[in-house]
């Protein structure tokens, strides 16, 4: 089983068992949404299992923000140490996608 979850008093808490790869990381993002749909919660509570996440584990858990931030739904991650490398005056990072033809 990828992922568990519980939900009580408009949580719904999400568990995530072993880091995702290539092969179940879509079938964990569907069934985190369902989850979501399913429930209606106030808020979700996602459990990473290790505190450097796969890329595949990251992917799901971005594909689940952005549906939580839609339905303004409150999302908090858990189970991880996030240390920025920015300093407060930078910029914000910012995560580019695909490929670029350099002219």
């Amino acid at each position: 089983m990828l992922i568990t979850h519980t939900f009580d008093r408009g949580t719904l808490k999400v568990k995530i068992h072993s880091d995702l790869d290539i092969t179940n990381r879509a079938a964990a993002a569907l069934r985190i949404e369902a989850l979501v749909a399913a429930h209606r919660p106030d808020q979700v509570l996602f459990e990473l299992p290790t505190d450097e996440p796969s890329p595949a584990t990251l992917s799901s858990i971005a594909r689940a923000h952005r549906m939580c931030r839609s339905l303004s739904v409150a999302f908090t991650l858990t189970g991880t140490h996030v240390q920025l490398l920015e300093s407060p005056d930078s910029p914000p990072a910012r995560l580019d996608s695909g490929a670029r033809r350099h002219r």
